[in-house]
């Protein structure tokens, strides 16, 4: 589950923004992301072993962390992204069974976006564990589609003759420190899946240790398959010619003259791994919204839940309510750096919860290395990632924080709840 809710969207549909925003520095770029990552996720599979029941994820952890309050804004942020990465997955979908039926009309792609988040809401209300079945066979199919492309840009390279080492040449507009965050933010979503097992954690066969380990193996595979994917696109296509689009192995193919039989088999694997990824958002942001209202921070309608099919009906489809409507937000780059701010928010604030949680002496099964110059390290990767971020998902980010501390408070004043006074200092 957690391999299908990563290799989706970011490596077959953004990573060709990527490497058109950081040319071949693109390479560093995704190995720098992954191992911030891997840092996230070693202290998420250490958080998930201390409270294996939650199923809101970091929403869980800041609320017995840090209180209400910041729980609530947490987890509303965390749900906004995994609703918004709903509709970037799924576009990345559309726009490859567009260009396999050779269909160019404008929008077409956001109707196969839509079909597709109607059908996989459909096939979550069915349950949770035929939804991870099915999961299980795309991840297996789109990784072995992976292999095969860079198998093939690699026997065109180096087997053909038709290696071109200037393909991987430095752009000089395009090896600034800016332009290498700009590409960290496309490249942050497309490692954001892992957080999914953090969801249903008491549902891994071996309890919260394996979970643990099996965020932390699926983020290492991902890096690996990413970085070899990325070097195949360049070998293919010198990195100066990439451009913000929606299927760029599928241009990267067309460029190479490929055989029709690999562009087909590429193009399915990317239907696949689109499919997949979308289907594991869903499952996450249900169950999110689910954990915040059973916390009573959302209204009661989002707390039906079908225990035989362990499925939070309301939260499946609002959420894919949401990620149809925020296909129409702008251009796959701005509607992932608009998840990002969420995803970003609360790893930050997940890393201060495993904080608090060791100086009270509480260690989970599974337990994240070198504490705490490892946290101090990954704060400050974090907050570096939002230097890169388009100011346009910034302010939305902002607004929304603000937004839902005024909800809170106006909804604590309804309540008439007695206000808290603490002292910071002595």
């Amino acid at each position: 589950m957690s391999l299908g809710a990563i290799i989706g969207a970011g490596i077959f549909v953004l990573s060709g923004t990527a490497i058109a925003l950081a040319g071949s520095l693109v390479l560093l770029a995704f190995l720098l992301v992954g191992i911030c990552v891997l840092f996230v996720a070693l202290q998420l599979g250490e958080l998930g072993s201390l409270f294996p029941n939650a199923k809101g994820a970091s929403f869980s952890y800041v609320y017995e962390a840090f209180g209400s309050e910041m729980g609530f804004i947490t987890g509303i942020l965390l749900y906004m992204s995994y609703s918004t990465s709903i509709s970037v997955i799924a576009l990345g979908f559309g726009s490859y069974l567009a260009s396999l039926l050779g269909m160019r009309v404008p929008h077409t792609a956001y109707l196969f976006a839509i079909g597709l988040i109607a059908g996989l809401a459909g096939l979550n209300l069915i349950g949770t564990k035929n939804a991870a079945k099915t999961d299980s066979v795309l991840v297996t199919l789109k990784i072995g589609v992976l292999l095969i492309f860079i198998a093939f840009a690699v026997i065109v390279a180096f087997f053909m003759g038709h290696f071109t080492p200037s393909n991987f040449a430095l752009i000089p507009s395009k090896t600034g420190i800016p332009q290498l965050f700009e590409a960290s933010v496309v490249i942050f979503f497309a490692y954001s899946g892992f957080q999914t097992i953090s969801t249903f954690t008491s549902r891994v066969k071996g309890g919260a240790n394996n979970a643990a380990k099996a965020i932390v193996m699926s983020v290492l595979i991902s890096i690996v398959l990413y970085v070899l994917v990325v070097f195949a696109l360049i070998l293919l296509v010198p990195a100066s010619h990439f451009s913000i689009n929606g299927d760029p192995l599928a241009v990267a193919l067309s460029a190479a003259n490929a055989p029709k039989w690999i562009s087909l088999l590429v193009g399915i694997g990317a239907l696949l791994a689109t499919a997949s990824a979308t289907l594991a958002m869903i499952i996450s942001s249900s169950r999110v919204a689910y954990q915040i209202s059973d916390n009573r921070l959302l209204p009661k309608i989002f707390r039906s839940y079908n225990k035989k099919r362990d499925v939070p009906i309301n939260g499946v489809l609002v959420s894919a309510a949401i990620g149809m409507v925020m296909i129409f937000a702008g251009n796959i780059y701005i509607i992932a750096a608009i998840a990002n701010f969420g995803l970003l928010f609360s790893y930050m604030m997940s890393t201060m919860a495993l904080v608090h949680f060791r100086r009270i002496g509480k260690v989970g099964a599974f337990k994240a290395p070198f504490f705490p110059y490892l946290q101090i390290a990954t704060l400050i990767a974090l907050v570096t990632f939002f230097y890169g971020m388009p100011h346009e998902s910034l302010y939305i980010g902002l607004a929304v924080i603000l937004a839902l501390m005024f909800i809170y408070y106006f909804f604590r004043e309804a309540e008439q709840k007695k206000v808290i006074r603490i002292h910071l200092f002595k």
